[in-house]
């Protein structure tokens, strides 16, 4: 089935935008944001469309994500959902997010990113870089067997390729049939306080299987000589 043409004018902007990079750019290609302004010099906030199109999936990288751009680069690594066709029917959403519906989100998620638990504006370890959240669609199997696509907060760092990733809600409700029930009680606790404080011997674990080789045995001589 043949594309629109991002010419065409009765298309909305971000329909336009997507369409070239999808058949002009191209996938693995770099663009910048002065290009798409000359190719759409009536259009508006061209950088909210490139935003909009990454929370429908698509994936773009800048530099801080993709560290052989320059600073005003940008590389269309995958295409996201086909924002030019006709989305019909219940549960579609025909827009990008409003700002409220993001505020609900990350009010919901805590202000963390779920995957690795920062904060916003928070440093990453190791590093002078600050996290920045954002809201990505996540697949997800429900216990039906049907899936569904539901709004997850994610910080930009774990965003990175996370468009693949699938949420098996299915298999994780139902590990928990299998669980006793100290076991039970220990997890409505740090579900209650959507909070889990690791001891000393599960942060030098954490610790020890981030190490390169040569110093996880270091690690395992120093544990047996503690060991006695």
């Amino acid at each position: 089935m043949a594309l629109p043409s991002w010419e065409d004018p009765k298309l909305g902007s971000m329909k336009r935008v997507a369409l070239w990079l999808a058949t002009v750019a191209g996938e693995g290609r770099i663009f910048t944001y002065t290009q798409l302004r000359d190719v759409f010099p009536g259009v508006a906030q061209i950088d909210r469309r490139v935003r909009d199109l990454r929370g429908r999936g698509w994936r773009i990288d800048t530099a801080r994500e993709d560290t052989q751009l320059g600073m005003h680069e940008l590389r269309l690594v995958s295409v996201g959902e086909p924002v030019w066709e006709d989305r019909k029917g219940p549960g579609k959403e025909t827009s990008g997010l409003t700002g409220t519906r993001r505020r609900e989100v990350l009010a919901k998620d805590g202000h963390i990113c779920r995957s690795c638990g920062i904060s916003v504006g928070e440093d990453y370890a190791g590093s002078f870089e600050r996290s920045q959240l954002d809201i990505a669609r996540r697949e997800v199997r429900l216990p039906d067997g049907s899936t569904a696509v539901e709004l997850i907060t994610e910080c930009r760092r774990c965003r990175v390729g996370a468009s693949q990733l699938e949420t098996d809600a299915a298999q994780t409700i139902a590990e928990i049939s299998h669980l006793g029930s100290m076991e039970l009680r220990m997890l409505d606790s740090w579900v209650k306080e959507d909070k889990r404080e690791f001891g000393k011997v599960e942060l030098l674990w954490a610790a020890y299987r981030t190490m390169p080789a040569d110093s996880r045995e270091r690690f395992r001589v120093a544990l047996k000589s503690s060991l006695g």
